[in-house]
């Protein structure tokens, strides 16, 4: 059952007409369904206030209802007779019909209203989404590239150490522009890492397939190193066979805030090349003092 239309509108039982018109407005204002999006609980208050204002501001109901003759929801109480139906009830709807005009006219104006000021309130623009490939070094030490926007601009972007394909930076302010004094959006920048030809990267660190020649895997050498940040000599212990793992700390992805530097992996790959006739009556003659099969363990399983 409706609650009492009094008590929904909020005024006394002897209430003027004007008075009912106004408690109306102000609840409809208040919790008309376009001024208050996604709460259900204003449109049930809304539907509320109209029903009662609804009731009320038809003299003929309000009478009845007074009487006790309909409930709030304008359901008979007991069997009507001995009261006047055409003449005044043609009036009353006239009159309700134009009250209801007036209350109407008012909403909408507030809606309006409201419409026209969120237009021209201050609003934040768009963020911009773009690609922007990096080198790989770049992406391992830091570096500023440059992007090119497609409209002419271009925009220098810090690539922080240790960024990864799929990453993205956004640089604050470079969007899309703010109306009405709002501020400009931000540029969200995916990055795409290009490969590298020599360097891999596991993680923080870096892998090298380092080839050497068979007299510095024999013997040790010093040997000359490729990593990320240029070329290092490093001492290759003799008796190094190929797929021998050395370490270069500190040699990998640069540090960045509270993350250390990576490491440099290096994997040696001993190259014999083309064998000269003093290596060849070397081999011929020589017989190792531990002889090693490097294929044990090959045999194809049953």
């Amino acid at each position: 059952m409706a609650d009492d239309p009094y008590k929904v509108l909020g005024v006394a039982r002897d209430a003027t007409p004007e008075a009912i018109k106004q408690a109306y407005r102000k609840l409809a204002r208040q919790h008309h369904p376009d001024l208050n999006p996604g709460k259900p609980e204003a449109e049930a208050r809304f539907k509320a206030a109209s029903a009662a204002h609804d009731l009320l501001s038809d003299p003929e109901r309000r009478a009845r209802f007074d009487r006790g003759e309909i409930d709030a929801e304008g359901q008979e109480q007991r069997p009507a007779g001995g009261y006047r139906h055409y003449a005044e009830e043609e009036a009353g709807e006239r009159y309700r019909a134009h009250a209801d005009a007036d209350a109407f006219a008012d909403i909408f104006a507030d809606i309006f209203e409201a419409r026209r000021r969120a237009e021209s309130a201050p609003r934040r623009g768009h963020d911009e989404a773009y690609r922007l490939g990096v080198p790989f070094l770049s992406a391992v030490l830091g570096a500023t590239e440059h992007l090119t926007l497609p409209d002419g601009r271009s925009l220098s972007v810090k690539i922080p150490p240790g960024v990864v394909s799929g990453q993205v930076l956004r640089l604050r302010g470079q969007g899309g522009p703010g109306r009405n004094g709002g501020p400009d959006g931000d540029a969200l920048i995916e990055l795409e890492v290009a490969a590298h030809p020599l360097f891999r990267r596991e993680g923080a660190d870096i892998h090298l397939d380092l080839p050497v020649t068979l007299k510095e895997a024999v013997l040790g050498a010093s040997v000359e190193v490729p990593t990320p940040a240029g070329p290092v000599r490093m001492k290759l212990p003799p008796r190094s066979d190929t797929g021998r793992q050395l370490r270069l700390r500190g040699r990998g992805v640069a540090a960045h805030g509270d993350t250390p530097a990576g490491d440099l992996l290096l994997t040696l790959r001993v190259v014999i090349g083309e064998a000269d006739a003093a290596l060849e009556a070397f081999l011929q003659g020589w017989t190792p003092e531990h002889p090693v099969d490097p294929r044990a363990g090959l045999e194809a399983s049953a």
